[in-house]
């Protein structure tokens, strides 16, 4: 392997944006809950709401914060590193991105503050609109980002002039053929992410006797989640699925681990391949049911990696292996959802040590899936930066390796340095853990719901809050 220009600075974007991507795939799923919270809380007056409310807006704000500083680098990078991608998509790309900033950013920002520090500044129904504005700009801002990046997977409604890219029809280019499966599939798997870190950090307060009424509203209202998105996610994987099989067909070749096209293709669950002897070893396999989930025929043709040269190949081990981290997780989701709703009809969800310790254990595995999910859609697109229109080795910049190799030192020191901070101080608020709520809000509008006395939720009221 030869570490020139272009390969460091695949690292070096890879590097940075497994960093950010963490961030908005907590953010996104945090704040349309801190709406339904609120909302919980603004119905029912039940004090818990809020408490849980100003808890978790706290690590928000800082993962907010954090995705936006590793965001604003990765546009520095479209210019320093990937300056020729930059100007021969940049009619395209440009105003995709700038609409993100103009309708998703500008109202995250304009409005944070009032979610934050309005609490006695303004009045309810304006705190609550307040938190509604930011969770509508989190699902905006994926919206243009998800927009662009699908584009790239499957681009349309261009033109090429002069070997430049210039928007022919923006319909055609905003809603290109992948993106209302990967903007579903991404929003789900925020959803679930932010749904196993409450799942697991209420445990850990169950588990610590910590927190106890709090904590059971944490953990029903994220297995509600988990137990209604999880299966919907499985869903939406194989429709996405099945557009990439028509799409991007080679990334699919990879994933499922094919490289004989044939009939009745089994479906590789285990295997090591071998991209030289172009097969795979150790391979264990189901029969013909490759080719039932990919083409809902179990004697359906399904096209092998061998019917592309080698040079159009995407890297198969790491397609093939993220894809199964990405299913084995999802699946373990399922079973996470499943398990915790006959706990809850027996009676036992916030009491059995081994379902809890179950849930600890997977609140960080919605981000692994997250990244590994990214990994099989970015590098299961090469060697296109914009599929099969544009190699990634014509979109990097003309600068030297050793520039190059200094940046990422410097990046990889830098968010070592500066995330680790963030974390630390999000992993201190997760031990100190949500405190009892001062009255919020003041005015005359406000009164009724100022003078609400802290009360413990009744065992009814703790058994609907995952409604």
């Amino acid at each position: 392997m030869e570490f020139d220009a272009l390969l460091l600075s695949r690292f070096q974007f890879a590097f940075t944006i497994a960093f950010h991507i963490v961030f908005p795939a907590l953010t996104i799923g945090l704040a349309s809950w801190l709406v339904v919270l609120e909302y919980r809380w603004l119905r029912t007056k039940h004090r818990r709401y809020l408490d849980i409310y100003k808890f978790w807006a706290k690590i928000f704000a800082v993962s907010f914060g954090l995705g936006v500083v590793s965001g604003v680098v990765l546009s520095y990078q479209l210019g320093t590193n990937w300056s020729r991608f930059s100007d021969v998509t940049g009619n395209v790309m440009g105003p995709m991105l700038a609409y993100e900033v103009l309708t998703a950013f500008f109202l995250e920002a304009g409005f944070l503050g009032i979610m934050l520090f309005g609490w006695d500044r303004v009045g309810p129904k304006l705190h609550f609109t307040a938190t509604v504005l930011v969770a509508v700009g989190t699902l905006i801002s994926s919206f243009w980002i998800l927009s662009a990046n699908s584009w790239m997977q499957t681009p349309a409604g261009h033109e090429m002039r002069d070997g430049i890219f210039y928007a022919k029809d923006w319909w055609a280019i905003v809603f290109n053929p992948s993106f209302p499966y990967r903007l579903a599939h991404m929003v789900l798997a925020s959803y679930l992410t932010t749904a196993l870190v409450v799942a697991g950090v209420g445990a850990w307060y169950l588990v610590e006797k910590r927190f106890v009424e709090r904590s059971k509203i944490m953990l029903s209202m994220a297995m509600g989640m988990i137990v209604l998105v999880a299966p919907l996610q499985l869903v939406v994987g194989d429709m996405h699925g099945l557009n990439t099989l028509e799409y991007q067909p080679a990334k699919v070749a990879a994933m499922e681990g094919h490289w004989e096209t044939r009939t009745g293709a089994p479906l590789v669950l285990f295997g090591i391949p071998d991209e030289t002897a172009e097969r795979n070893r150790l391979e264990i396999a189901i029969p013909k049911l490759g080719s039932l989930i990919l083409t809902h025929d179990p004697e359906g043709e399904v096209r092998g990696l061998k019917s592309w040269p080698e040079s159009e190949r995407p890297p198969v081990a790491i397609v093939f292996w993220s894809f199964r981290l990405m299913v084995g997780l999802g699946l373990l989701m399922i079973l996470l959802g499943a398990t915790g709703t006959v706990l809850r009809w027996r009676g036992r969800l916030y009491d059995t040590p081994w379902f809890l310790q179950a849930c600890r254990l997977m609140s960080p595995m919605g981000f692994i899936a997250v990244l590994a999910g990214w990994m099989v859609a970015e590098v299961g697109r090469q060697p296109y930066v914009v599929y099969g229109l544009m190699y990634t080795a014509d979109a990097v910049s003309p600068v030297p390796t050793g520039s190059v190799a200094a940046s990422l030192i410097v990046f990889i020191v830098s968010y070592t340095v500066i995330f680790a901070a963030g974390i630390y101080y999000i992993l201190r608020l997760l031990r100190n853990g949500p405190e009892d709520s001062e009255p919020a809000f003041s005015g005359r509008d406000s009164q009724t719901v100022k003078s609400l006395p802290a009360r413990e939720n009744t065992a009814e009221e703790t058994k609907g809050a995952g409604s």
